[in-house]
């Protein structure tokens, strides 16, 4: 159990290296992201500066590695080729996850995403419509229309091999998941709306409800971020993760809300994460058993490879703390490792 909460403690530090870079602002001027109220009743939202990622954070956190920036920066420009979309285009985008329970400990994920810039959406969604080479299907809702058609197609047929390991290993996760059907529409002038079918066409529904009031206070508690997301966890999560029933494991299981955000302040990536658990006492039991990992950080410490000191500096400077039914992990990442982890050049 012990192991696989450590590699998940890791992977999260990757993933906030990888998209959590940002230039701090003070929240004094930042507005919470206003495509959140947009959204529909969700199990988890997502809300992300886009505009600020693709102009300062990506350049930012790949600057040791200009191979790799220049070959997401292609892939880029084959997914605008084969999509119609181009994504450094989006200042704001917010996300919608709602899960359905396929059978017990076994949840299904659908996501609709609004995506809101300088540009035309009804220009961009016809323009999805052409790349699909005729293989679409067109619904009317209103005055919207709604073309659906399958993206791993499209992208499978205009891709190019990826050189990066790193990059392969995420084209890898991605292709997958885009196997069933895409819908995407404008929602007005400025905003383009896609996801799966069913997300798509509910986000469109005026009668609909939408994202509940807690969820909405948790993702907009730090509006200075580049990204936040909060979550209610899925009935059956507790099975599908194989938490166990030992003490650590249900501890987890405890866990009925998170929320998070991501930015950087100076030379630092800085991650918070905070989970919501049934009651102080699960809270607490989880913080001392998180705290007894940090045992790992001493032993990746004196690895002979500079990643695996890397991750063990991340495991031993993470901060924990707890405060009624809340845990909450806050991590700084320099820049001087983040570009150990890229493979700087």
């Amino acid at each position: 159990m012990k192991t696989k909460i450590f590699a998940l403690f890791i992977a999260f530090g990757l993933v906030s290296n990888f998209v959590g870079t940002s230039f701090a602002e003070s929240s004094k001027n930042k507005k919470p992201n206003e495509l959140v109220a947009l959204l529909p009743a969700s199990d988890g939202v997502v809300a992300m500066d886009s505009k600020r990622f693709f102009a300062s954070a990506l350049p930012q956190i790949l600057s040791g590695n200009k191979e790799m920036l220049d070959e997401i920066n292609a892939k880029i420009d084959e997914f605008k080729t084969s999509t119609g979309i181009d994504i450094r285009q989006f200042d704001q985008t917010a996300i919608g996850v709602a899960a359905k329970e396929i059978s017990p400990n076994n949840p299904n994920f659908e996501a609709v995403v609004l995506a809101r810039g300088k540009f035309n959406a009804d220009s961009i969604a016809g323009l999805a419509k052409f790349a699909s080479e005729g293989k679409y299907k067109e619904e009317k809702i209103g005055n919207r229309t709604i073309y659906i058609f399958s993206p791993k197609e499209i992208i499978e047929k205009n891709k190019t091999a990826v050189k990066n390991p790193m990059l392969q290993k995420v084209m890898n996760m991605i292709l997958p998941a885009l196997s069933g059907e895409m819908a995407i529409t404008a929602y007005d002038n400025k905003t383009l709306a896609f996801g799966t079918p069913d997300r798509v066409r509910l986000t469109l529904n005026t009668d609909r409800a939408g994202v509940d009031a807690d969820l909405m206070t948790m993702v907009n508690k730090n509006p200075s971020a580049i990204g936040s997301f909060a979550m209610n966890m899925p009935q059956g999560a507790a099975g599908f993760l194989s938490l166990g029933d030992d003490e650590l494991g249900q501890n987890l299981a405890s866990i009925r809300q998170m929320f998070g955000s991501m930015n950087v302040v100076g030379e630092n990536t800085v991650v918070s994460v905070t989970a919501k658990t049934l009651k102080a006492e699960n809270a607490e039991n989880l913080k001392t058993s998180l705290e007894s990992l940090k045992i790992f950080g001493s032993i990746l410490d004196g690895s002979k490879r500079e990643d695996q000191k890397v991750y063990g500096r991340m495991v031993k400077n993470a901060k924990l703390s707890s405060n009624g039914d809340q845990v909450s992990l806050d991590l700084q990442v320099p820049q001087s490792d983040i570009n150990i982890l890229i493979g700087a050049k």
